[in-house]
């Protein structure tokens, strides 16, 4: 199972994919980075989306009206997690996806994804964004 670097490359080859980085959100640090960032600091940048990402995760708006069952992840550990699965900002000139990822710990970790708007494809990155979510394994 890939770690954050591989994740991170494959994200990378995605068509529009401008920078990417794995955030905790309770903390607001990036665990890693690459590519470019939407203000030239990829640790900025990490604190800004950690706001929005903890903003969504912890308003109960966003929680599931009926209990669902524990969800499988991809490192065979169940857990519920955030009822929130991705967060997407539209700009004019880009998309930021926030893909919220399960972990064994406290699962307060996401991936963010800078798309070019007019090169990417925003309905095929979150669907590769899930499912390198899924494979991702941090230790």
């Amino acid at each position: 199972m890939p770690g954050i670097d591989e994740c991170l490359l494959d994200v990378m080859r995605l068509p529009g994919a401008r920078g990417a980085a794995v955030v905790d959100w309770t903390s607001g640090l990036a665990l890693g980075t690459i590519g470019d960032s939407p203000n030239g600091d990829h640790e900025a940048t990490a604190a800004e989306t950690a706001e929005v990402a903890r903003m969504a995760a912890e308003q109960p708006a966003f929680a599931l009206e009926l209990p669902q069952p524990p969800t499988a992840v991809g490192n065979g550990v169940t857990g519920t997690g955030p009822p929130v699965e991705d967060v997407i900002v539209t700009t004019r000139a880009g998309y930021h996806i926030l893909r919220f990822i399960e972990t064994d710990f406290d699962s307060s970790v996401f991936l963010h994804l800078w798309l070019d708007r007019a090169e990417g494809n925003l309905a095929l990155a979150r669907i590769r964004l899930g499912e390198t979510a899924a494979r991702l394994v941090l230790a």
